[in-house]
């Protein structure tokens, strides 16, 4: 099995780097400086990238990182955070983390956090709502929010307490303790732990090997495992998903031809499959 890509770049962006290869695609944040933490445009930056890789149908699986050595993600830029949240170039206040978080949830391909150092706060956040997280052994899991005045209700606490439990989410929380990858692999936190040299090559690995599932069972069953916790959002999504495997049915077929051929389906042809 390959376990290295040659990368391409698909589109330039400021705060990002956007990659594509071999049906995999990898969404980079790339502020080293400030250890990756998200401003407002790197969060809308993301989400076009995402829609991207939603839309085209060569791409299987997306990975998220961050770039250099020391961090996956930080959280929000504090340096840009304002009253009413953290603040674009157009001075306007926004929270669009959650938009961002909410879209890794609803695209409907598997998407992996490959961990390369600190993932922290909102950057923490970032990782639970990923699929599956491969991390290097260097790194760093830890909720600061109450460290900073800040706290995540949603994703960050109630789905994080699906991963670990009650208590260890609020330990989590209250106390903003820091976690080594061997800690976090074994409270459920993560799913991976290798060395550092290793992390990109066997996320590929676990890439490949997911490519070589079913694409609508695969999008079915992330469907299906979000849609106790997104409520009806999250029904709407699996039933709209169904509906998608309906109408390529010969039944859902027939129905159609029946209505542009102005004549009566005939449905009972598929009642014995019932």
């Amino acid at each position: 099995m390959n376990s290295t890509i040659n990368w391409v770049s698909i589109k330039k962006y400021e705060d990002i780097l956007f990659f594509f290869g071999e049906g995999i695609s990898k969404i980079e944040i790339n502020r080293p400086w400030c250890h990756n933490a998200f401003r407002v445009e790197t969060v809308n930056e993301m989400i076009d990238a995402i829609n991207i890789c939603s839309m085209r149908n060569d791409i299987d699986v997306l990975i998220i990182t961050g770039a250099g050595k020391k961090a996956f993600c930080s959280g929000g830029d504090q340096t840009t955070r304002g009253m009413g949240g953290y603040l674009g170039k157009d001075g306007i206040p926004r929270l669009n983390i959650l938009d961002f978080y909410k879209k890794i949830r609803e695209i409907p391909k598997p998407v992996i956090a490959m961990v390369n150092g600190y993932a922290v706060g909102g950057g923490h956040v970032l990782h639970v709502v990923c699929d599956l997280t491969i991390a290097s052994e260097d790194a760093v899991f830890s909720q600061v929010g109450p460290k900073v005045g800040s706290f995540d209700g949603g994703f960050g606490s109630s789905y994080l307490a699906r991963h670990i439990g009650q208590k260890r989410t609020r330990e989590m929380w209250f106390l903003c303790k820091k976690y080594t990858a061997k800690e976090a692999f074994k409270m459920g936190l993560i799913n991976k732990v290798v060395k550092k040299k290793e992390l990109e090559k066997k996320t590929i690995e676990w890439c490949k090997i997911i490519q070589k599932r079913s694409p609508m069972s695969l999008r079915m069953i992330k469907r299906s495992l979000n849609a106790e916790l997104d409520g009806q959002h999250g029904l709407m999504q699996l039933t709209g998903d169904a509906t998608l495997m309906f109408y390529l049915m010969e039944e859902s077929q027939e129905g159609k031809k029946a209505f542009l051929e102005k004549r009566s389906p005939n449905f009972k042809k598929f009642t014995k499959f019932l």
